[in-house]
């Protein structure tokens, strides 16, 4: 590129973005012409001042829409004429690419088991004995949209008769085909803030409006759901109350009851997600939603996928027979029905004894990760930096002191040697410039102390660098 682009580090926007507009407009007005070779990003980042994971997500987003390819050996290079396939395709919201992390970085970013922890022993037995018994042509013919009938019958134990279940691929996809039944553009749903990005864009994707409800140190704040239910004049809200994604926060009792209180007297529709409820290292269990509601509003998601083997993208949903019979019709016009030997495996792996087996393996293994993140957030944070301490799942929630920006360190720490997912990526109406996701359930207890050692050094220079910067000027007078 003949120019560098001038980048605004005071700017909204993020910086990926910014040079991301910047070669996308050189491209489109012929400055830099097709087949032409753009710099490497190593060589790019040098110039530029910038991490090299920066100029890889502004690729990463040009190579997405047909710019810019990359031949491995050789480099970038502008795409070639062609078809634009970019201006056939309808206006979405625009989403974050994925983080990308080098080699030997210690990657917080994912909350998902550990692979050292997958039981593959007990695992290839299972699928041998899958495979081997009477049932198998079976399984690998077409099935019914409301998934493998053993194993639906096996997740019904214990369930009110009124309910039924459909397996899905994955909650992700649970997500997507409540969204369907029950909301059209313009609506609005209510969901926690912060939450799940995936779940965010599920509803933003479809024109549906999310209205977050804030999550305090106990989970969603049911004080607030009484206004929001009313002003909103929302249908459904979607909950974590179990160790919620990404504070790591369980609702008390009373304020599950009380969640339901505000449900039943609005009529508001309820889908819990409780896919780390199977993860509690710490306290009493307490009861889900689906089991205090007596009135069947709510629907309860759940999965195999954060206790064993989530590539097999086993989730399902329970419900109301009237709701889950309009599911499968949604989902028999969107994909059939999901992989009946993943969940013939999984059956089998659950009827075996041996999931019940991983799942303490597993809660061990959570429980000492647990408290070796927090341990390490309390040796290794800058002073005033607070973070959640949740009693299983996952995920906990730091917050740094002011005026550190969680978002604008990543490419820092990730030059450190650790990397994390800001808080931005989860805000639904409160951004929170100094917050932050740690998920540790996938690092081993030494590769935990060594990212907070690594993070802790490099907050704790940037707060004294911050900190020291002189003042740019007389504070305002208040009037």
């Amino acid at each position: 590129m003949a120019l560098l682009p001038q980048l605004d580090n005071s700017s909204t926007e993020p910086i990926y973005r910014q040079l991301h507009a910047y070669i996308r407009q050189e491209i489109l007005s012929g400055r830099l012409a097709p087949g032409e070779r753009i710099p490497p990003t190593r060589e790019l980042a040098g110039q530029l001042g910038l991490n090299r994971a920066t100029v890889a997500s502004a690729y990463e987003l040009l190579e997405q829409e047909g710019l810019i390819r990359g031949h491995v050996g050789r480099g970038s290079f502008v795409a070639g004429p062609g078809f634009r396939w970019d201006e056939r395709f309808m206006a979405a919201p625009a989403s974050d690419p994925p983080i990308p992390s080098a080699d030997g970085v210690i990657n917080f970013t994912s909350a998902r088991p550990a692979e050292e922890l997958f039981p593959m022993d007990e695992f290839r037995a299972s699928c041998t004995e899958v495979i081997e018994g009477g049932e198998a042509v079976k399984i690998l013919q077409l099935g019914s949209p409301l998934g493998y009938a053993p194993l639906r019958r096996y997740l019904l134990a214990g369930a009110s008769p009124e309910s039924d279940v459909l397996v899905s691929s994955g909650c992700q996809q649970a997500f997507d085909l409540l969204q369907r039944l029950f909301t059209q553009p313009g609506d609005t749903v209510l969901v926690e803030d912060p939450i799940y990005p995936g779940l965010r864009n599920v509803f933003a994707r479809a024109g549906v409006r999310t209205v977050g409800v804030p999550v305090g140190p106990d989970g969603l704040d049911t004080e607030a759901l009484p206004r929001l239910i009313t002003r909103e004049r929302s249908r459904l809200l979607v909950v974590t109350p179990n160790f919620q994604n990404p504070t790591g926060a369980t609702m008390p009792l009373a304020a599950r009851q009380n969640l339901l209180k505000n449900a039943h007297e609005s009529g508001l529709i309820v889908v819990e997600n409780d896919i780390y409820g199977d993860l509690r290292y710490a306290g009493e269990p307490l009861p889900t939603l689906a089991q205090l509601d007596g009135s069947g509003l709510t629907l309860q998601i759940k999965s195999f996928s954060k206790l064993a083997f989530p590539g097999l993208r086993v989730g399902w949903v329970v419900g109301p027979r009237a709701v889950i019979a309009r599911l499968a019709e949604i989902k028999q016009w969107t994909d059939l029905h999901s992989d009946q030997l993943s969940q013939a495996v999984l059956l089998r792996f659950a009827e075996s004894g041996r999931l019940d087996r991983h799942r303490q393996r597993m809660v061990e293994a959570g429980a000492e990760r647990l408290k070796a993140v927090l341990e390490a957030c309390e040796r290794h944070l800058p002073a005033g930096t607070r973070f959640t301490r949740p009693q299983g799942g996952m995920n906990l929630w730091v917050r740094l002191p002011e005026p550190l920006d969680a978002s604008e360190l990543l490419p820092r720490a990730q030059a450190a040697g650790a990397s994390y997912l800001p808080g931005r990526y989860f805000a639904v109406t409160r951004p929170e410039p100094g917050a932050l996701r740690l998920s540790f359930a996938g690092l081993t207890p030494a590769a935990i102390e060594s990212g907070l050692a690594r993070l802790g050094r490099m907050f704790k220079d940037e707060l004294e660098v911050a900190r020291s910067a002189p003042s740019a000027g007389l504070e305002p007078a208040i009037v």
